[in-house]
């Protein structure tokens, strides 16, 4: 699997002697917390948890997926990489790939968030110009 360079949101991860699990690799529960981080610092990247704090409005996760590729051992440092996939109405995907020190791709993630208003505790509209802003990061070349 060749990797893609179209990734606008990378961040570096050591791995933990404590995230190994009885077979020596490292445990597949793991996967979804270097997905968790990757997430919360694309939301970060995009305004997200700014736009927040300001409307109160934030994405929920609806979803979440990951494929697995290859183990992971410690010791080693990984990167995981995010994009935006879809946005539509009330909700938006991202995919994550993440990358071991081989270069190789070792699992690829998927998320659905529905934005979410904290203040009515309703699932609402995704707001157009957080929309916009969104669109315009991704298209931005690297």
């Amino acid at each position: 699997m060749s990797l893609d360079t179209g990734f606008k949101v990378n961040m570096q991860i050591r791995l933990d002697w404590s995230e190994m699990d009885l077979y020596g690799h490292i445990n597949n529960v793991m996967y979804f917390k270097y997905l968790q981080a990757s997430r919360v610092n694309y939301w970060t990247m995009m305004g997200i948890d700014k736009n927040f704090k300001t409307t109160n409005i934030a994405p929920i996760l609806a979803s979440a997926k990951c494929d697995f590729k290859k183990p992971l051992h410690f010791p080693g440092n990984i990167i995981v990489q995010a994009k935006l996939d879809f946005i539509k109405n009330s909700s938006f995907g991202i995919i994550h790939q993440i990358i071991n020190e081989q270069h190789e791709i070792v699992a690829i993630g998927n998320d659905v968030m529905v934005m979410y208003d904290f203040s009515k505790n309703e699932k609402v509209l995704f707001p157009d110009d957080l929309k916009l802003f969104i669109e315009s990061k991704e298209r931005e070349k690297n």
